[in-house]
Order: structure tokens, then C-alpha cells, then sequence
């Protein structure tokens, strides 16, 4: 007998579009990113189709050359709350970075997420591609590629000890007895590490679902390997079936070496859609909005993935420039396909 397997499906909110010029479209809402109307259809749409999921990207630095929709946008975390409250059975994925920010809080937001909306929260976890996120954060310089995963690894060591600081049953509330929650299921976390020194217990009881589901969606070496030793679920692109097999080999095989069941980590292939009512007009929807794309645009949506390296400064019709090491601290499995 043929096993069952279920397809899942989740969508990304993206806004104003997550191209440079998307947002110029007749059909397109230009303030998209920050319209909350827009965002409440969005995800209402995607329960009405029963999607699994909607996720929300986000990124900690900007600058003039930066794609629109990155420009003005909704947090995460504030913008999923509230589509809690409208929403009964659609997951909520949002992405915080462990890299700029603390164990013990976003263990907390996520946990309180998943109170708010009974059960649908995740986190996709990030370490921050862009050098220029530690000029708002306070800090000398951005971690190097290699560290900012080791920092990951031990970040959510911290986080998921900090979601089991109480068991499910533990808060018994026994106006009788006076006893507000029973002490032997309260579990206190202790740790100290070479990163994080976090004591815990978490404020906040076992979530619904146990703990929020976790994706990841790093496609380097590293990134993988984090995947296959926490995470439920991995984001990825990949352009030909062929890839896509290597990749999910790759990082199934990993998950036997951590210790896991192939099963136990569900792969996410990223594609962009496009509907129409025939070939034709589809073609002609994609050509529309592919002309509203200059020259400049192409370039500068190049340049972020090299810390926003600026490729104007060479001729178009030349071959790729050497860019040495450039890439390899930010966007690490993009920049090397490019390359």
C-alpha cells in the first residue's frame, strides 16, 4: 500500500512584492508592506484556501538601494499577533535573528504566540546575512559566517530548554489548597555557555503545541547542518529537480548523522506564482511587470547579497567581476551560485 503523504503549503507575506519594482503594477497596492487591511486579507485568503501556514521575512538593515518592501514594514512578531486574533487555524512563522537578539526573549514571544493563537506559532531562525546589521545594534562588527552559527546552535539550545521550564500540568490553581503551581514541574534552565549565560525559569507555561514549530532557512553547509540538529522544517530554493533531489539528500542524510529521523524535518521548496487565465496571459503578466525593472534596479537588488557591492561600477556586457571573499560572511549559498 502506497504511503499517505500530505502536501504542505504556506505563503509568504511579502508586501509591496519582494522585487525591486513590483510595487509600480497597476494591480499592485503600493503601501502593501505597511497596510494592515492588506495583511488581514492576505492572511484570511490564505485560511480560506487551507494553507498551512503564513510566513513573514525580515531583515535588520537597510539603506537607499534596498528592495521597497524591506524599506517600511511590519515586525514580525507585532504583525502575527495580531492576525491572531482573526484567524482560527492559519500558522503564524515569523523570522528573529539570533544573532541581535536574546534567548530568553524571543523564547517568551514566541511562547506568548503560541498562547495567543492556541497552538499555530513559528519561528524561522536566522543568524542575519547583512553586515550592516551590527551599525544598529550597538556592535563593532557582524560576526563572522562560521561563528554566527556556532551563536545559533547554542541560542537555541537555550530557547527550547527555556520552553520546557514548566511541564503542561504544572500550574494547578487550587484556591483550596493555596497552591498556584505544583514545584516538581517547575524546571529551572542554569545554563552557561560560551555565548549565552541564562538562568530561567521561563515566565510563561508550555505552550499548547509543546513548544512553536521551528524552520530554518539557511542553504549553506552550516545552515543545513543547524537544520538537521533542530529545526521541523527548512526553507529552500532550488532551480532544476536535480538540486532539489541533492538538497534533500543532503540534508536527510544529516539528520540520521544528528541523531533524528528523516521524517522529522520537513523540506519547503520556495516558488513564485503567477495566475492567469492562460499561458499567454500569464507570459504577458510577467513581461509587464519585467519592464518596470531598470537597469539600476537589477544592479542594486544584485549588490545586496554582496553587502550591497555596487555593480555599476562595471561594464554590463563583461564577465562577472572577482569579488574575492565578498559574499561568503552574508548570503553564503546565493553568493557562491552566482559566482
Amino acid at each position: 500500500m502506497a504511503e499517505n503523504r500530505q502536501l504542505r503549503l504556506g505563503t509568504i507575506l511579502h508586501g509591496a512584492s519582494g522585487n525591486m519594482s513590483a510595487w509600480r503594477h497597476p494591480a499592485a497596492q503600493a503601501d502593501a508592506s505597511i497596510n494592515f487591511e492588506f495583511v488581514k486579507e492576505t492572511a484570511l485568503i490564505a485560511e480560506k484556501g487551507k494553507l498551512d501556514f503564513i510566513f513573514v521575512a525580515d531583515g535588520l538593515y537597510i539603506n537607499e538601494k534596498s528592495i521597497p518592501h524591506f524599506l517600511n514594514r511590519f515586525e514580525p512578531l507585532t504583525v502575527l499577533s495580531a492576525l491572531a486574533s482573526i484567524t482560527q487555524n492559519l500558522g503564524l512563522v515569523g523570522t528573529v535573528s539570533t544573532s541581535y537578539s536574546e534567548p530568553f526573549t524571543t523564547a517568551r514571544q514566541f511562547a506568548s504566540l503560541d498562547h495567543l493563537s492556541n497552538g499555530r506559532a513559528g519561528w524561522n531562525v536566522v543568524t542575519s546575512p547583512l553586515e550592516g546589521s551590527a551599525k544598529n545594534y550597538s556592535r563593532a562588527q557582524h560576526p563572522e559566517h562560521a561563528q554566527r552559527y556556532r551563536i545559533a546552535d547554542e541560542y537555541l539550545q537555550v530557547v527550547k530548554g527555556l520552553w520546557d521550564s514548566w511541564e503542561d500540568d504544572a500550574f494547578t490553581r487550587n484556591k483550596t489548597s493555596g497552591e498556584f503551581f505544583n514545584p516538581h514541574k517547575l524546571h529551572t534552565l542554569n545554563h552557561h555557555g560560551d555565548y549565552f549565560q541564562v538562568a530561567g525559569p521561563l515566565n510563561i507555561g508550555r505552550t499548547p503545541q509543546g513548544r512553536p514549530i521551528i524552520f530554518q532557512a539557511g542553504a549553506s553547509a552550516d545552515g543545513k547542518k543547524l537544520a538537521a540538529q533542530h529545526a521541523d522544517a527548512i526553507f529552500t530554493h532550488q532551480e532544476s529537480l536535480a538540486e532539489a533531489k541533492a538538497f534533500y539528500q543532503d540534508v536527510k542524510s544529516q539528520l540520521e548523522i544528528a541523531g533524528r529521523h528523516p521524517d522529522q524535518l520537513h523540506i519547503f521548496q520556495g516558488v513564485s506564482v503567477i495566475v492567469g487565465d492562460s499561458e499567454e496571459d500569464v507570459e504577458q503578466q510577467y513581461q509587464t511587470t519585467a519592464a518596470l525593472v531598470s537597469v539600476t534596479d537589477a544592479l542594486n537588488y544584485l549588490g545586496r547579497y554582496f553587502e550591497h557591492h555596487d555593480f555599476a561600477q562595471y561594464p554590463l556586457d563583461a564577465p562577472f567581476p572577482d569579488l574575492g571573499s565578498l559574499g561568503q560572511n552574508s548570503f553564503r549559498s546565493t553568493t557562491d551560485e552566482i559566482k
